[in-house]
C-alpha cells in the first residue's frame, strides 16, 4: 500500500505545484504591472485623489486575488482527489487481480474502467486469467488421464509379479513376454508424452522446403512389410508436394496416420494414400475401409488417450493428438471424416504452401 500512497501523494503534489506556480505568477504580474498600468491612467487626475484611488484599487485587488486563489485551490484539490481516485481505484483493482492470479484464483474478472487505456490493461489481465485458467484445466486433465493410463499396465505388471512371487503364475516365457509387453507400453507412453511436450514447447518456425509427397511414399514403403504381414493392401498416389516445414515432424505425422489406418483395417482391406494441391495449400489423405468411426465422436479421436475401441490392443491414444499438434504448428490442420462404423475413415492433413 505504501507504493500507492506514494503515487497518490505525487498526484496531489503535482496539482499543488501547478496551483502554487499559477498563484505566484498571478500575484507577481498583478503586483508589478497592474499598478504601473493603472498609474498611467491616473496621470491626469489630482495627485491626492489619484493616490487614494490607487491605494484602494491595490487593496481590493490583493483581497480579490487571495479569495480567487483560495477558491481555485479548493476546486483544484477537489478535482485532484476525483481524478486521482478515478485513476488509482482501477489500478488497485488490477493489482489485487494480479495477486489473485499469482495465487491460482482465475474466477473473478477485473471490471473494465471508463478510461480507455486502463480498460485495455484490465482486458489484458482478464485475457491472461482466462488463458492461465485454461492451461491449469488442461494440466489437471492431463494428470488425470495420465494416471488412468498408467494404472492399467502398472496393475498388470504388479499382478504378474505377485503371482510369480506367490507361485500362482508359472515362470514361463509367456508370462515374462506379457510383462515385457506392458513395460513396452509404458515406454511408448513416456516417449509419446515427451514428443507431445516438445511440440507444445516448440516456438521455432518451419526450417526447410519439404516434399510431402516423397515423405508419404517413403513412409509407405517402410511400412509395407507390416501391411503385407496383416493382409492389408496399401497404395500411394502422391505427386511432388513442396511445403515449408520440419521433415522429421511431418514424417511422424504420416507414420502416425498410416499406423492408425493399419491398426483399424482388417485383413483383406486396403489403405490408400493420396496427395494433391489445393488453393494455397497441399492435402494428404490417408483413407481406409476399416472399422470406421461413429460421426458423433469424430473430434474425440484427436483427444489425448481417447480410444474408440478400448478393447483393441496396442497404441497409447496420443498418436493422433501428436499428429494434429504438428499440423497446427505448421499453420495447417488435420481432420477426420467417416460415414460411420464399418465404413472406414479418411484423415486429411492440410499444410499451407509458403
Amino acid at each position: 500500500m505504501r507504493v500507492w500512497r506514494s503515487l497518490r501523494f505525487r498526484l496531489f503534489a503535482s496539482y499543488l505545484l501547478v496551483i502554487g506556480i499559477s498563484a505566484g505568477t498571478l500575484f507577481l504580474v498583478s503586483g508589478i504591472f497592474a499598478p504601473v498600468f493603472f498609474h498611467d491612467r491616473l496621470m491626469g487626475m489630482d495627485h491626492g485623489m489619484g493616490a487614494a484611488v490607487e491605494e484602494a484599487l491595490d487593496s481590493s485587488l490583493r483581497r480579490a486575488l487571495v479569495i480567487a486563489v483560495a477558491v481555485g485551490s479548493t476546486v483544484a484539490l477537489g478535482v485532484a482527489a476525483f481524478v486521482g481516485g478515478r485513476i488509482l481505484r482501477p489500478v488497485e483493482r488490477i493489482r489485487r487481480a494480479s495477486h489473485r492470479l499469482a495465487g491460482g484464483d482465475y474466477a473473478e474478472p477485473v471490471p473494465l474502467p471508463a478510461e480507455t487505456e486502463l480498460a485495455a490493461l484490465a482486458a489484458d489481465i482478464n485475457t491472461l486469467a482466462a488463458s492461465l485458467e485454461a492451461t491449469e484445466r488442461r494440466r489437471q486433465e492431463l494428470l488425470a488421464d495420465l494416471s488412468h493410463e498408467l494404472r492399467t499396465p502398472l496393475t498388470a505388471i504388479e499382478g504378474y509379479m505377485e503371482g510369480l512371487i506367490d507361485g500362482v503364475i508359472p515362470a514361463e516365457p509367456e508370462t515374462f513376454a506379457s510383462v515385457a509387453d506392458e513395460a513396452a507400453r509404458l515406454k511408448r507412453l513416456a516417449a509419446d508424452l515427451l514428443v507431445l511436450s516438445r511440440i507444445d514447447e516448440s516456438t521455432g518456425n518451419p526450417v526447410a522446403e519439404v516434399d510431402l509427397g516423397a515423405i508419404a511414399r517413403g513412409v509407405t514403403d517402410r511400412l509395407r512389410p507390416q501391411f503385407e504381414d496383416q493382409g492389408v493392401a496399401v497404395t500411394v498416389d502422391c505427386p511432388k508436394l513442396t511445403v515449408r516445414g520440419d521433415p522429421d515432424r511431418l514424417t511422424q505425422v504420416v507414420l502416425n496416420l498410416l499406423g492408425n489406418a493399419l491398426a483399424h483395417t482388417r485383413a483383406g482391406g486396403r489403405v490408400d494414400v493420396r496427395g494433391h494441391r489445393t488453393n494455397g495449400s497441399v492435402e494428404l489423405e490417408v483413407a481406409d475401409d476399416g472399422v470406421g468411426i461413429d460421426p458423433a465422436v469424430l473430434e474425440h479421436v484427436f483427444d489425448r488417450f481417447y480410444r474408440a475401441d478400448p478393447s483393441r490392443p496396442g497404441g497409447t491414444g496420443i498418436g493422433l493428438t501428436i499428429a494434429r499438434r504438428i499440423a497446427r504448428t505448421h499453420g495447417g490442420d488435420l481432420w477426420a471424416r467417416s460415414s460411420g462404423l464399418g465404413n472406414g475413415a479418411t484423415f486429411t492433413l492440410i499444410i499451407p504452401v509458403g
